[in-house]
């Protein structure tokens, strides 16, 4: 049985958040290092792109994993990451599918990595049920997990999507190369590519 707190001892509780400047802010404000994040969309709408810049400005503050589940690490997603401009230098390491039971065992040890970004869920339908993402919410409370999923009939696909949207501090909707920021932040909209996104949503003048 979990303690209870008073008003006054959730008031005094302290956490760790990430500092946040400039445009990143004024959608995100200054959000928890832990949790779950979800970012979902159709295809071809700068999923992957949009993705790989927030994990690129996350690098910032801490070490990223970057699970590139779906696409590996194949040559389209080398053209992804220049496109988005990752540096050499980029504080984020990058993989290919692994199992969860595996991940288990990297995310284990003691240097591990505190975000960690799973592109994309799709790929651990099997293993990755609903109640897994509970699970490594709770198993990891320290870490900041953003999990990357399909849309369909304008909602996150699979089970395990589905649940993440539930226990989400951050949603983040893709459509048109522009990133759709809700959730427990400020919320507002960040351009992938600002003249490209102009024409798709018909605000370019």
């Amino acid at each position: 049985m979990s303690r209870a707190l008073t008003v006054k001892n959730l008031y005094q509780k302290k956490f760790e958040t990430f500092e946040f400047d400039g445009p990143w802010k004024e959608v995100f404000g200054n959000p928890s290092r832990s949790g779950i994040w979800l970012i979902y969309g159709k295809e071809k709408n700068g999923k992957t792109w949009g993705t790989l810049l927030l994990a690129d400005y996350l690098s910032k503050f801490e070490r990223v994993l970057y699970v590139s589940a779906e696409e590996g690490a194949d040559m389209e997603f080398q053209r992804a990451c220049q496109r988005a401009k990752i540096d050499k230098s980029s504080n984020m390491l990058i993989i290919e599918y692994e199992p969860i039971e595996s991940l288990y065992k990297r995310l284990k040890t003691r240097k591990a990595p505190k975000i960690v970004v799973l592109d994309n869920l799709t790929m651990y339908n099997d293993e990755l049920k609903a109640s897994g993402i509970k699970k490594l919410k709770q198993d990891f409370p320290d870490t900041l997990f953003i999990c990357v999923a399909h849309e369909e009939r304008n909602k996150p696909y699979t089970a395990a999507a589905t649940m993440a949207s539930k226990l989400a501090k951050v949603i983040i909707r893709v459509q048109g190369l522009c990133l759709i920021v809700g959730g427990r932040v400020p919320g507002g909209n960040l351009n992938i590519d600002e003249e490209k996104a102009q024409l798709y949503h018909g605000t370019k003048k």
